[in-house]
């Protein structure tokens, strides 16, 4: 069938990445270069959010993984995390009438134990909510960093008596936040930053890396079948030759 359906220049299922994880960066310059606050930037972010997530699930992704709010993200002014956070709130209690028609398993990956208790149940009930779906799986990095998520494995290790001689990359894998979900194949960054910022570091040991000029709240549809038609021209080795 070749690269390209004949239809439309969409990459072909059978090219496109299992897993998938975004970056959703630029929501507070693209809120600066229009006068607006920091916030107004978040909004529009999360309405991009919901739109590409719907996306990524009818296009055929097995895994999408978003960063949303990182164990940095802490550092910045109360206001605005803050808002952040009611924006979380907002979008759970959205999400369990929206998606409940969509057939997308939603999961939270980071440490839960800063935030608020009622996010906390919310995030409980989405979860349980979209257990049953058989589409695809929505992880949502909230507190989360990939340093952390390691510690945290190795640590539940330790507690469960496992000595140092029995410790091995799969049993790391099984105790990570996204235990039994296969490894990133693609990292999407826009915003025009070149870096990780900590984010799922073992598990895109492998991952093909697409960074793109734009800021979140612009981001659409066609800037992410541009990245799948970038990720399905490259040559995965997996170290081999």
């Amino acid at each position: 069938m070749g690269l390209f359906t004949k239809k439309r220049s969409l990459v072909p299922v059978e090219y496109l990445p299992q897993n998938v994880g975004i970056i959703m960066d630029g929501n507070g310059r693209w809120a600066k270069n229009r006068g607006l606050p920091r916030t107004a930037g978040h909004v529009a972010g999360a309405k991009v959010f919901r739109k590409i997530a719907k996306y990524c699930d009818r296009r055929g992704i097995k895994v999408l993984t978003v960063y949303a709010f990182s164990t940095e993200n802490w550092k910045r002014p109360q206001a605005e995390i803050d808002a952040i956070m009611n924006l979380l709130r907002d979008y759970l209690k959205e999400s369990l009438s929206d998606f409940k028609h969509e057939n997308i398993c939603t999961r939270f990956i980071g440490d839960r134990t800063m935030l608020a208790p009622d996010i906390q149940e919310l995030m409980a009930e989405a979860e349980e909510s979209t257990a049953d779906k058989t589409g695809m799986i929505l992880n949502i990095a909230i507190n989360y960093g990939g340093r952390a998520e390691i510690v945290h494995a190795l640590r539940e290790l330790v507690a469960d008596g496992v000595s140092p001689e029995e410790i091995t990359e799969q049993s790391v894998e099984a105790h990570l936040y996204t235990a039994g979900q296969p490894e990133v194949d693609l990292i999407l960054r826009p915003s025009g930053e070149y870096r990780l910022s900590n984010y799922l570091i073992w598990q895109c040991a492998y991952a093909e890396y697409v960074f793109m000029d734009v800021l979140w709240p612009d981001f659409t549809e066609k800037h992410l079948e541009k990245a799948f038609t970038e990720y399905a021209r490259r040559n995965r080795r997996f170290g081999g030759v």
